[in-house]
């Protein structure tokens, strides 16, 4: 049986080291800061605090996807080194990333036709796309092969749940997640809004909620309803933060009290460049494996 790579994109929001153990290659997006280009490196150019606290200080941030060109220069090396492929892309309802990798796809599927090139659009962002890179890792190395992986996550990607909230504003009205008005008020009544992302793989407010605890606690109440199996769910749980790492350990407190039959502890991470660019500092994310997404 041929050997198979799992790839991803850097937006999957895990470590650099994290990756590398697990035998996942990936490939760089772009952001800028006052028309300054940095590869999304996984914080390895750049500390999170540099960026949100340009951000804070009114830097313009922009992002980029990754180009055809990265994607061949990413799947080249692995084919001709007679392994097969399967890559997993960002959502598609927050870029257009998937598109580019479709046509790198085509392209190197005419180069090694022997190969086995899979191609999934993961309708998921940040380290929910990383606890399903985490997952298909583990299905790996307990031996299943490609074209069953391929299956799996196909069937299984709306599966994979995103809960996060803001205590920051700022950076929702100016991405126009939030409106002006209701950032305006939201601001001045210390509102934190709640949202997921839906079954198209696109982020939607959810709910508007009064007050840090509250939404921490609301956010759990999420992954009650959700989650597989509940309060007895033993899945992996994943939390990301940008420049708010208390309000994450008390996320990661209230996840470990209520659902004490998970695999581990919640693991936190930074959410990364590309990502922080459009959410700015002060946002917190739950990701778990639960109830398929419909809506």
């Amino acid at each position: 049986m041929a050997s198979y790579c799992l790839t991803c994109c850097s937006t999957a929001d895990l470590t650099k080291e994290r990756l590398e153990s697990r035998g996942i290659k990936y490939v760089c997006f772009h952001f800028s800061i006052d028309g300054v280009e940095y590869n999304d490196d996984l914080w390895q150019t750049m500390r999170p605090q540099d960026l949100f606290n340009a951000m804070s200080n009114g830097a313009d941030t922009k992002t980029s996807q990754v180009s055809v060109g990265e994607y061949i220069d990413l799947f080249d090396p692995i084919l001709a080194d007679g392994q097969d492929i399967l890559h997993v892309t960002l959502s598609s309802g927050i870029s257009g990333t998937y598109n580019s990798a479709q046509v790198a796809v085509d392209e190197m599927r005419k180069k090694y036709p022997e190969r086995k090139i899979y191609l999934v659009d993961s309708l998921a962002a940040s380290s929910g796309y990383g606890l399903i890179m985490e997952t298909l890792a583990d299905f790996r190395d307990r031996g299943c092969d490609i074209d069953t992986l391929y299956e799996w996550i196909t069937k299984h990607r709306l599966n994979m749940h995103h809960w996060f909230f803001s205590t920051d504003l700022t950076f929702y009205i100016r991405g126009g997640r939030v409106s002006k008005t209701s950032g305006f008020f939201g601001k001045m009544l210390g509102i934190c809004p709640l949202l997921n992302m839906d079954n198209q793989g696109r982020l939607i407010p959810r709910e508007k909620i009064m007050g840090k605890k509250r939404v921490i606690r609301r956010t759990v109440e999420k992954m009650e309803e959700f989650a597989k199996d509940g309060c007895d769910y033993n899945g992996k749980v994943f939390i990301c933060e940008s420049e708010c790492m208390d309000d994450a350990k008390a996320l990661a407190d209230l996840v470990k009290e209520k659902f004490p039959l998970m695999n581990g502890e919640p693991e936190i991470f930074s959410i990364g460049a590309v990502i922080g660019s459009h959410t700015g500092p002060g946002t917190v994310s739950l990701f778990f494996w639960g109830k398929k997404r419909n809506n």
